[in-house]
């Protein structure tokens, strides 16, 4: 885990007065998993948000495989190889799993020139087809790429959207709370998915999630953000022993982490 994935340097955001992410820096690398976790309110979204493009930083920087995006538009860093899911499901309920899962690939190629979309060769035919085969495959929909997405449950569209961003072939990901509304075994699925993904691709992940016992079975490495500031990083175990992160986020449940571990 020593190749360049997503970093930031004293990054800080503001809305008006309101500072929502302050002076955070934090380093994501290729091959491997790395949670960024706090309570409700952090400013972990924000922090995602900057990371994309969707919102420009007051102050510091954002690199994406060793250069400088920090001013890059967001397509100009999807295109570089930077995917994200969001906290909101955001798929198209009138289409089919497969349709929805190809759009992750066509949205790239198109870029920031839909004609390119209009006009897409037999290859770039062929590539969707093969991205959305091996994320359909990887994501054990399968069965269900026929059906319409509108008509599925919560679990199997939060992996309609894990497949979307795998078939986009994105080298990196940022995940904003992708098992939120998933049972215990749906959970413990897409755990095993995100694993595969970056034992198979070398895929970096930088996750956001309130599933703690998902995060410290799958995570490398943790930051943990609370009103806006970094308060603590390190391992699953280091985090689960801070005092500093039992008070401000995890509480008892940081004993039940332990002694699982």
């Amino acid at each position: 885990m020593s190749a360049a994935g997503l970093e930031t340097a004293g990054l800080t955001v503001r809305y008006g007065g309101l500072v929502a992410v302050d002076q955070v820096s934090l380093t994501a690398p290729m091959g491997g998993i790395t949670a960024l976790i706090g309570p409700n309110g952090a400013g972990k979204t924000t922090c995602f948000n900057a990371c994309t493009g969707l919102r420009r930083p007051a102050a510091g920087t954002v690199s994406l495989f060793g250069a400088d995006v920090t001013v890059r538009a967001p397509h100009v860093r999807a295109q570089r190889g930077l995917g994200r899911t969001f906290q909101r499901i955001e798929l198209f309920d009138s289409l089919t799993v497969r349709e929805n899962v190809a759009l992750g690939r066509e949205a790239l190629l198109a870029g920031s020139q839909p004609l390119n979309h209009l006009l897409r060769r037999r290859g770039d035919r062929q590539a969707v087809a093969r991205a959305v085969d091996d994320a359909l495959e990887r994501s054990d929909l399968g069965s269900l790429s026929g059906r319409r997405v509108g008509a599925l449950s919560t679990g199997q569209r939060r992996l309609v959207e894990l497949a979307r961003v795998i078939a986009g072939g994105f080298r990196f990901l940022l995940l904003d709370e992708p098992s939120s509304g998933l049972d215990s075994e749906e959970t413990e699925r897409f755990g095993s998915i995100l694993c595969g993904l970056v034992a198979d691709r070398g895929t970096g992940i930088l996750l956001v999630e309130h599933d703690i016992g998902l995060v410290m079975r799958i995570s490398a490495y943790l930051y943990v953000l609370d009103f806006g500031q970094l308060i603590f990083e390190g391992t699953a175990a280091e985090v689960a022993a801070s005092p500093i992160v039992r008070a401000a986020y995890l509480g008892s449940e940081a004993d039940a982490l332990i002694g699982a571990g």
